[in-house]
């Protein structure tokens, strides 16, 4: 059985869902932040949006590099 060409592989939908997920905790995290006024609130809203942030740039970091990997294993598709 052949995979279609421009079949999206499943690890790439569940990163983007992950991606779109991550977001919207972002904005939540951001969000609780402008609405904190206990010093010891805004503090943990500061390491929230630290660690989603890290988050976020990991799963940037990995869609990156499964798309250079779909671009290496079918060079038709680039152009």
């Amino acid at each position: 059985m052949r995979l279609r060409k421009n079949r999206i592989p499943k690890e790439w939908e569940m990163l983007h869902h992950q991606i779109q997920r991550t977001q919207l905790a972002l904005e939540t995290a951001y969000s609780n932040f402008d609405n904190a006024v206990d010093p010891e609130l805004i503090d943990s809203f500061i390491y929230e949006v630290n660690a989603v942030q890290q988050r976020y740039q990991y799963l940037i970091q990995q869609i990156k590099e499964l798309d250079s990997q779909l671009e290496c294993n079918n060079p038709a598709s680039a152009l």
